[in-house]
């Protein structure tokens, strides 16, 4: 039996009646008071994850140094751990890689401990728990939190969890204007501009059953890579929701000049709710191994972690024994980890997509009580169905270029869907976007098919492919980065929206058309570049 259980924070209320979030605002607030060099501090966690504030890091000419952090307290640049500690500790944050949940499971295990402890010295209960941020969970969850944006706290003390570099959707300085736009909270929010769009928060990712794919097919959990800090392709559950929620959360200030503390990398970890926001999307992993039945991977170069193969290892402070290591296969088994969640069902947003494809292309399937019955295909080769043919800036209200289709690739492709069975899946076509290159980490871009020249994005949304956040697009593109700026890569299932182009026949082209619109204007100044436009199927 799990020794802690992380529970919802949204339990009575959200707000400081739930003993959680107190505790929790009381060992952030210990451990804020200590020094940057201090491992057991606030500062010196979230630099763990990235940082703005040693020289190597700020050779980046677009890095938010984190001395120009408004607010109070004050984020600490000084004194610094020596060299050799921050090289051990600092920037690990694994993103578009398949270590991606894995190593943040670690990061919180570590965080939590520390926070208990402080907990525990100050004489609160020794079986205090992170706990987690369902944005997507009943009535109004999409909000954060009243505890995160209370001023004080009980005591009449200043409120820890509340930053000022902390703007939301709106770009806002109203700290109570801070939600997650999933389809519930832009539902019951003011609407953007029609001309913009706000890419929803979605747990699609959840019926991805394949844990680790590749650059062009990354899968639920990401591609398998070495130790990767930065850039690369985003998994699934990575791209969204946890992206979407970083950027959304962060934002950037009214003009423009302070990116939020969730929007950056290199920021994230200053601003409290990252951690219940981390838990979640652990959750949302515990969920699909233990609800859903899906395995992790079983290769040793997953289970042994990147420092097996002569690559940094996985190292976190933890109180009473000063360095934790761990790998991949510690943290794989939910079942022997020491926490569990006070609710793992499976999410209402996991389905058989195989099976409901199947029925939209007017296949014929058994049906088994409320669930309907398809197989995943098995094929794991991966075609070319077609590129754009330069690479697309996007400034202003967007951008619009053509994927020329390859003739025989296509026909293929269209009679994948004729044929399609239970015996014989139809193909899963998936779009990429490579090398995307900018400035601006809080940028959300939305990717269209096909849509209509003058239409609003809002009214079509059966034409949305699907969403991308930004963060951490900066280091990713910065050419003396560790990956030469190469910038990130996404892919998005446009599974749906060809099988309904098909049906109408508008697959019969030797090209598609996509357009990116942006959540807000985006000056030129951002740079935002995409290299490539590219369309795939799987499953052959």
């Amino acid at each position: 039996m799990a020794d802690f259980t992380r529970s919802n924070a949204w339990k009575n209320g959200g707000t400081f009646d739930n003993k959680d979030l107190y505790w929790y605002a009381i060992g952030v607030q210990a451990m804020m008071a200590r020094s940057l060099d201090n491992t057991a501090s606030w500062w010196f966690f979230a630099a763990i994850h990235g940082e703005y504030v040693t020289p190597e890091s700020l050779k980046n000419p677009r890095a938010f140094p984190w001395s120009e952090i408004p607010g109070a307290p004050a984020v600490p640049i000084v004194p610094l751990p020596a060299k050799a500690t921050y090289i051990t500790f600092w920037n690990q944050c694994q993103h578009g890689s398949w270590y991606f949940l894995p190593w943040h499971r670690g990061y919180l295990l570590a965080l939590e401990a520390q926070i208990r402890e402080e907990i525990k010295t100050l004489g609160g209960p020794s079986t205090w728990a992170l706990p987690y941020w369902n944005y997507f969970g009943p009535a109004q969850e999409y909000d954060i939190p009243p505890a995160f944006t209370a001023p004080t706290l009980p005591n009449g003390s200043p409120n820890p969890l509340l930053p000022i570099a902390r703007y939301g959707p709106m770009n806002s300085a109203d700290q109570a204007n801070i939600w997650v736009a999933t389809e519930a909270g832009i539902q019951n929010h003011p609407p953007i501009p029609t001309d913009l769009f706000y890419g929803p928060v979605t747990l699609d990712s959840m019926n991805q059953p394949i844990f680790a794919g590749d650059n062009r097919v990354p899968e639920f959990g990401g591609p398998q890579t070495g130790f990767n800090h930065s850039s690369g392709t985003h998994g699934d559950l990575e791209a969204n929701p946890h992206d979407l929620v970083h950027v959304y959360v962060g934002g950037t200030s009214p003009d423009g000049s302070v990116p939020g503390l969730m929007s950056v990398p290199a920021l994230a970890g200053l601003d409290p709710i990252f951690y219940l926001h981390h838990a979640n999307i652990d959750r949302l992993w515990a969920s699909w191994n233990v609800t859903l039945g899906n395995p992790n991977p079983t290769d040793p170069t997953w289970l042994n972690g990147p420092a097996a193969g002569g690559n940094q290892e996985f190292v976190m402070p933890w109180p009473g024994i000063g360095k934790w290591i761990y790998t991949p296969r510690d943290m794989g088994n939910f079942n022997q980890l020491d926490y569990t969640y006070d609710d793992l069902t499976r999410p209402g947003g996991a389905v058989n997509v195989i099976a409901e494809r199947l029925v939209n292309l007017g296949a014929a399937i058994k049906v088994e009580g409320s669930k309907m019955s398809a197989s995943v295909p098995e094929g794991k080769n991966i075609e070319l169905v077609g590129a754009s043919l330069s690479p697309l800036r996007v400034e202003g209200e967007g951008a619009h270029t053509l994927v020329r289709l390859q003739p025989e690739v296509r026909r293929q492709l269209t009679a994948s869907l004729e044929k399609a069975a239970v015996s014989s899946p139809p193909d899963r076509v998936i779009l990429n976007l490579e090398n995307v290159r900018g400035t601006r980490d809080t940028q959300i871009l939305n990717v269209f098919i096909n849509l209509p020249p003058n239409a609003k994005p809002a009214e079509h949304p059966e034409l949305l492919a699907g969403s991308v956040g930004l963060f951490g697009i900066t280091d990713a593109s910065f050419e003396l980065g560790d990956h030469g700026g190469e910038g990130l890569n996404f892919a998005l299932d446009i599974s749906k929206v060809v099988d309904k182009l098909h049906l109408g026949s508008a697959l019969d082209s030797d090209s598609l058309g996509v357009t990116i619109v942006p959540n807000k204007t985006i000056a030129d100044e951002d740079q935002i570049t995409i290299g490539k436009v590219s369309i795939f199927r799987k499953g052959l």
